[in-house]
């Protein structure tokens, strides 16, 4: 290879490690040229040139669809980390110094954690870095999980039950279920409910695909027992609020109550499990040291919190 060549594949290869992590990250060119800011024809071409550099095929191409040779996944482990560090160079070096003074941060939440978990650290940390742009994005569940495989967050807070391969969970805080009913209700007046007991009302639970319609299930079902609902509706305020109303009952986290609904809660910790929630983070991804920081003061918080209870 002539040396103009090899200088011009030395000047371009970034942009192209950044094309091709960019286009793993999103599944497709379109979006990957989207988020790059470049035509999609832009992006193929750093794609082909970086292959014809390498000697080899990084995706198979089936349609839209675009998956990782194993060549490809061997050089997204390496190049992905570069990339981070590289676009990160400017945040490090401030963070190095004792500076945290500008930067975004982006984290994904639920309604409920938005509401009851991140309160306090977000205040903290707000007060302690007004310059550095904090955006909280109301996303769970898959769509959760879609943002941050493609980097749209830096990390998400909240519970999880199944974790995939590529993604890491770590627990921070845990929380009892119970039952809330409306005052007057039947149940309120037993002195113990039991899981037949429930059985036999209505259920109001947030939508299917979250994961305490899973948890109830799995638990009726343990129990040989099935259950109705009578209502999907998503975040606790909202449920709370209907079975105040009386339009049925429901198992949540004792964390969402404040002692002034209109309601009874009854503990249900003989038959379900403790609500965790936690650090959700994509395996390999790259942590800002805005980020970073605001992981340690949510573990901080929460360390506080225990001793102090």
């Amino acid at each position: 290879m002539s040396a103009d060549k090899q200088a011009y594949y030395k000047n371009n290869r970034l942009k192209q490690i950044r094309a091709f992590c960019q286009v793993v990250r999103s599944g497709s060119i379109t979006v990957a040229s989207q988020k790059l800011f470049l035509s999609q024809p832009s992006v193929t071409l750093q794609i082909q040139a970086l292959e014809r550099e390498l000697k080899t095929t990084l995706f198979e191409r089936r349609g839209p669809t675009m998956r990782l040779t194993p060549d490809g996944e061997a050089l997204y482990a390496l190049a992905e980390p570069l990339v981070q560090g590289v676009d990160g160079l400017h945040a490090n070096f401030e963070a190095q110094h004792g500076r945290l003074e500008s930067g975004e941060l982006n984290i994904g939440a639920g309604e409920s954690t938005i509401l009851y978990i991140l309160p306090e650290v977000v205040s903290r940390f707000t007060k302690a870095y007004p310059g550095i742009h904090l955006r909280l994005h109301n996303e769970t569940g898959r769509d959760g999980l879609k943002m941050l495989k493609s980097d749209e967050i830096d990390f998400a807070v909240g519970s999880m039950l199944d974790v995939p391969d590529d993604i890491t969970y770590q627990p921070l805080v845990t929380f009892d279920p119970v039952l809330i009913v409306p005052i007057g209700h039947p149940l309120a007046k037993k002195k113990k409910v039991t899981l037949e007991d429930v059985s036999h009302y209505g259920l109001i639970l947030p939508p299917r695909h979250l994961s305490t319609w899973g948890v109830v299930k799995y638990v009726f079902q343990q129990h040989k027992l099935s259950f109705k609902v009578t209502l999907e509706a998503g975040g606790w305020e909202v449920i709370k609020k209907y079975v105040e109303l009386g339009m049925g009952i429901s198992i949540v986290t004792d964390i969402c109550l404040t002692g002034q609904e209109k309601l009874v809660s009854i503990p249900l910790s003989d038959y379900f499990p403790q609500r965790g929630y936690g650090l959700v983070l994509r395996k390999g991804k790259f942590m800002s040291p805005q980020a970073n920081r605001f992981v340690e003061m949510l573990v901080e918080t929460y360390k506080e919190n225990s001793l102090q209870s």
